[in-house]
């Protein structure tokens, strides 16, 4: 591994302990996990076990506590059910947290290892082998929007409405209200291109740091597409944490109903209330050249984006036809298909607002090879993780032998559809999976320095 040494002497410290992670090629199973927890809770002295609530399908969930301080950090793992590194990282946080009493900087931490154990057990297919993007997306899971603890949490703007908090996001919220973190880190990761950020407020010395944790790592930061299209940027690939309410401005002036797209608030937007700093590290599965590369593409944006708008009109078009076609045969209502049947509209919409941006003066110029890259990707991704939900959905039907000779021809015949499309994912060349435990190190160190910047402002 090749490193980028920084100026900084205590991030020096945080990175040192950071590379000397041990390589992982998989990820824990939540048993696995928890079982890892008990385990610290019951040796170490320092580790203290609360419950804080209770999944829906009636698993406990408990925090971890470590430390003493009047300031408190909340660490989430888990907040999408597809995003585990953060496993990784809440255990090598744990040991340093244990093991250097300096790491724990007078506060005290509330670590949630994995806050969505029901949803994360759906993704447990693909943890052994999370190498093949394939592989990955035909056992992938996301929740619903308004089943997703991020975005679950009450929210009232405009016309949109929610209070149907569920019961995991209610055990965050009493959380933070008992708490008033100076900090909530919620640990996820994207999928594909490089390392990037949120913040909800600048914080001075963060965007430094930020770019020289990822460069010690030989880590690439983002370069392509935002996932918001008018994503405020503090610096390079360190964005501002939209409020759900700017969300909604942002998915109205694109033309899109937010009332229909926002299940609820954001855990930002919750935490706000508190005044807390609210900090992501996004960090990809895979990269690709051109994911990273800032040169002309000879493509024109405006062009670009009416393909991936095309793209994504066949995509919704296809998967509702299929919906469609399955419905009056669907009698168990899985996560599966209430993702689905969430999901699959947007894909339309998102064409739709996709297709008005492509319209837009200001998107009349030439593409970069990564946005052009990233724009193309987005269709094969979200091919891969909706195309593979709806087949699970129709399969949970099928292998409960419950399936009408009629839904079972739909399932052959959208799975040789399907089975194109991870051809053609495959097809893909020079896709690099990255070493797992160097995107680990980058979650932990950036956790850790983010902290140690917001003592230094709040002691000053």
């Amino acid at each position: 591994m090749q490193t980028q040494k920084t100026s900084n002497p205590r991030l020096s410290r945080i990175l040192g302990r950071a590379e000397k992670f041990d390589p992982v090629t998989s990820f824990p199973k939540v048993d696995e996990l928890l079982e890892d927890f008990d385990d610290r809770a019951e040796h170490e002295p320092g580790v203290h076990k609360r419950r804080i609530g209770t999944s829906r399908l009636g698993e406990a969930i408990h925090e971890f506590i470590i430390g003493d301080g009047t300031r408190d950090v909340i660490v989430v793992g888990g907040v999408h059910p597809n995003e585990p590194i953060g496993f990784h990282t809440v255990a090598r946080l744990a040991d340093a947290l244990v093991d250097d009493p300096s790491t724990v900087m007078g506060l005290t931490w509330h670590i949630i290892p994995c806050i969505d154990p029901d949803g994360t057990r759906l993704n447990e297919g693909w943890f052994s082998d999370p190498s093949r993007r394939t592989h990955y997306a035909r056992h992938f899971y996301r929740p619903a929007p308004d089943e997703q603890i991020e975005w679950s949490f009450p929210f009232t703007y405009k016309r949109a409405h929610f209070d149907a908090v569920i019961p995991e996001t209610f055990a965050l919220m009493r959380l933070i209200d008992e708490t008033s973190p100076i900090l909530l880190v919620g640990l996820h990761n994207a999928e594909l291109g490089g390392v990037y950020y949120y913040l909800n407020r600048h914080l001075p010395g963060a965007v430094d740091s930020l770019h020289d944790i990822p460069a010690h790592f030989d880590l690439p930061l983002e370069t392509g597409e935002p996932e918001s299209a008018d994503a405020y940027a503090y610096g390079a690939a360190v964005y501002h944490a939209p409020l759900s309410l700017e969300r909604y401005d942002d998915l109205e002036n694109q033309g899109l109903d937010p009332a229909a797209i926002i299940g609820g608030g954001s855990s930002a937007d919750y935490v706000a209330r508190h005044g807390s700093l609210t900090f992501v590290a996004e960090l990809p599965y895979w990269t690709h050249p051109d994911a990273l590369d800032n040169a002309p593409s000879s493509r024109s944006y405006d062009d670009v984006l009416a393909e991936k708008a095309e793209g994504l009109h066949n995509l919704g078009e296809e998967l509702q036809r299929v919906l469609n076609s399955a419905e009056p045969h669907l009698h168990q209502n899985t996560p599966f298909l209430r993702a689905t049947r969430a999901f699959v509209p947007l894909m339309t919409e998102t064409g739709d607002a996709e297709a008005r941006r492509a319209a837009w003066p200001e998107s009349s110029r030439e593409a970069t090879v990564a946005e052009a890259f990233t724009n193309d990707d987005l269709v094969r991704c979200f091919r891969l993780r909706y195309g593979g939900m709806l087949l699970r959905a129709l399969h949970a039907e099928v292998y409960a032998g419950t399936a009408h000779p009629r839904l079972r021809r739909i399932c052959d015949e959208f799975e040789e559809t399907y089975e194109s499309w991870l051809a053609e994912a495959e097809s893909v060349r020079d896709l690099t999976t990255l070493p797992i435990e160097q995107l680990v190190g980058v979650q932990y160190a950036s956790t850790l320095e983010i902290a140690a910047l917001i003592v230094d402002e709040s002691d000053q």
